[in-house]
């Protein structure tokens, strides 16, 4: 139950941020979709996640892990499947420089919001996660 309710908070903060770092994704609905939303990627980390992982062992192993960035892809598009509110649609990234490190503008696709979103909503999550211990 403590698990439960520890990663539904956890998932609701980060469900709560994505938006506001992309615009490719929206949370329509307010605080009770955000509670409900992070529920149902609590239960689909729970019981898809290991499932995922089971099936893509091979590729994982060929890839050295990189394909399991893919599984979060994955159940990001079941939560938007099991939650219609939430919603990712495709945006323009506007670039970003850094200490002579820049990346461009450019159009990202569905597939590619998908991508970026997910493995953002991993590593925010994960972030979180590390500051509750």
């Amino acid at each position: 139950m403590r698990y439960l309710l520890r990663n539904t908070v956890i998932y609701s903060l980060t469900l709560f941020l994505l938006p506001e770092a992309f615009p490719g994704i929206k949370v329509e609905g307010g605080f009770p979709l955000l509670v409900l939303a992070g529920f149902v990627l609590t239960i689909l980390y729970l019981i898809v996640k290991p499932i995922l992982n089971i099936i893509s062992f091979p590729i994982n192993l060929i890839t050295l892990g990189l394909f399991s960035f893919f599984t979060n892809v994955i159940i990001l598009y079941l939560l938007t499947v099991f939650v219609p509110n939430v919603i990712v649609s495709g945006f323009t990234f506007s670039g970003w420089s850094f200490a002579g490190f820049s990346l461009p503008k450019t159009n990202l696709g569905i597939f590619e919001a998908y991508v970026v979103i997910g493995l953002s909503l991993a590593f925010f999550s994960d972030i979180f996660r590390w500051m509750v211990k």
